[in-house]
């Protein structure tokens, strides 16, 4: 896809054309009229406030890659099953299904900063909870999805409240490096944790994995209590009032360039981001490995993830097509990777399937974000996460019982067809909103596809024809 200026780079539907009905057009004036001058990968930790929460997150992010390996390791040792995998995963997302909303009124209602020195407290103590029971002998698997649950009743309140405190931090200008951040700091924490996991599991247990991620949320804490808060940029607090819910839901149901985003996140999340499972189910029944292997294939995910959060973070805006784009070419990807014969080439796809996987998250974080109002922010984000995230409930014990009944290699293809047949449909209805549609030109020297505005005459005809 193009990502040059003018016409054969032409942006998706701006989010102030026509809010009140909820149809977007593309803009008159060349896309790079509107691009800001690139400020550096790493132009947001320049804050004080922003460096000091960078810096207590990938502790804690380290930790919690930590016990995501422990814990889907010592499910399947548990269990023998790759649905019950499922199901712990399902756990661990099913109160942003059911509650996320909520979390993200409570978000837009209370200083975040204090809610967050709660969140990551108590997210720490489910960790050292399950520490506990393991270390002692005592663990069984309705303590893992026990403490999953919990684990996610926190996350409900915890994800729209830290997603929200980015921007607070940073400001309007910074937002979209600090987000691109944010997930290159998630990913380079993935690199070193699940293999410090693999490590531990092997030699000691799965208990000290769980140990040190549960003392690993002292240092958010302790950055959250060291920040400054003249220099933050606070957002307005909503008061408690009646239809703060409902009001959020119309917000984004006006809105194409925000609706249509979280739908694409939200069948991503539910069908295409359940690597506990695949992964788990390869080492185990493919490839015949342990919790060495498990935790290699997720730190080349991770190197892959991390490159696209750089890459992210360099670039100066979150195109819509950008977001479609990756979303397509992460299915296929999977696919591929479903069919692989060899190990090597399983694992070598990985690393492309993580940067895809990065880069739609960010984008569509990003994008959402920038196009919200700062006071429908926190319901927003919850929207967003309550999809992304929350579909999990309803995706992960299908996929585990698809994977167990046929196979890991069905499973995992399963997961890539669904993610590739709804970025080409969520790419449609995009093109048609925007006014868009797809150039090929064969001819040698030339972009031979390029994603254009539709020919004024024929933005007529469709016009007339509606």
């Amino acid at each position: 896809m193009s990502t040059g200026s003018g016409a054969d780079s032409a942006p998706a539907p701006h989010p102030d054309d026509d809010r009140g009905t909820g149809t977007a057009h593309a803009p008159a004036e060349p896309a790079a009229a509107a691009v800001k001058p690139r400020k550096g990968t790493f132009s947001s930790l320049r804050n004080r406030n922003y460096r000091l929460f960078a810096t207590g997150q990938v502790v804690s992010n380290t930790g919690t890659w930590m016990q995501r390996i422990a814990q889907d390791w010592l499910v399947l040792s548990l269990t023998g099953s790759s649905a019950a995998v499922g199901i712990t995963t399902a756990l661990q997302f099913l109160p942003m299904l059911l509650f996320g909303l909520y979390g993200g009124v409570i978000a837009d209602r209370l200083p975040k900063r204090k809610l967050l020195l709660l969140t990551q407290a108590a997210m720490g103590c489910t960790g050292l909870a399950l520490a506990v029971l393991t270390l002692t002998g005592q663990v069984q698997v309705w303590h893992v999805y026990l403490v999953a649950f919990l684990l996610g009743l926190v996350t409900v309140v915890d994800n729209p409240a830290r997603q929200s405190f980015v921007s607070e931090m940073v400001g309007p200008d910074d937002l979209r490096n600090a987000v691109s951040l944010n997930s290159a700091n998630f990913q380079s924490a993935r690199l070193v944790g699940p293999a410090v996991a693999g490590v531990l599991i092997t030699a000691v247990g799965s208990g000290w994995a769980f140990m040190l991620n549960g003392l690993s949320f002292i240092a958010p804490v302790i950055g959250l209590l060291m920040m400054r808060p003249a220099e933050l940029y606070p957002g307005k607090q909503v008061p408690r009032g009646k239809g703060q819910l409902r009001e959020g839901l119309r917000y984004v149901a006006g809105r194409p360039d925000l609706i249509w985003p979280i739908v694409l996140v939200g069948f991503i999340g539910t069908f295409g981001f359940n690597f506990p499972i695949w992964l788990t189910a390869f080492v185990d029944k493919v490839y015949h490995s342990g919790a060495g292997t498990y935790g290699l294939l997720n730190t080349l995910m991770a190197a892959g993830s991390l490159a696209g959060a750089l890459l992210a973070a360099r670039r100066g805006t979150s195109r819509l097509r950008l977001l479609v784009g990756a979303a397509l070419l992460f299915g296929v990807l999977e696919i591929a990777a479903s069919l692989s014969p060899a190990f090597w080439l399983y694992a070598v796809l990985l690393v492309p399937i993580g940067m895809c996987g990065l880069t739609i998250n960010v984008t569509a974080n990003s994008s959402v974000q920038l196009a919200t109002d700062p006071a429908m922010r926190g319901r927003v984000m919850s929207l967003f996460m309550m999809v992304f995230m929350g579909g999990t409930p309803l995706g992960a014990p299908l996929v585990g019982w698809v994977t167990d009944a046929y196979g890991a290699r069905v499973g995992f293809l399963t997961g890539g067809l669904i993610s590739a047949l709804a970025a080409v449909a969520v790419g449609l209805v995009l093109a048609r909103k925007g006014g868009l549609r797809l150039k090929l030109d064969l001819r040698r020297g030339h972009q031979h596809l390029a994603v254009v505005p539709r020919e004024p005459a024929t933005r007529e005809r469709v016009t007339a024809a509606a």
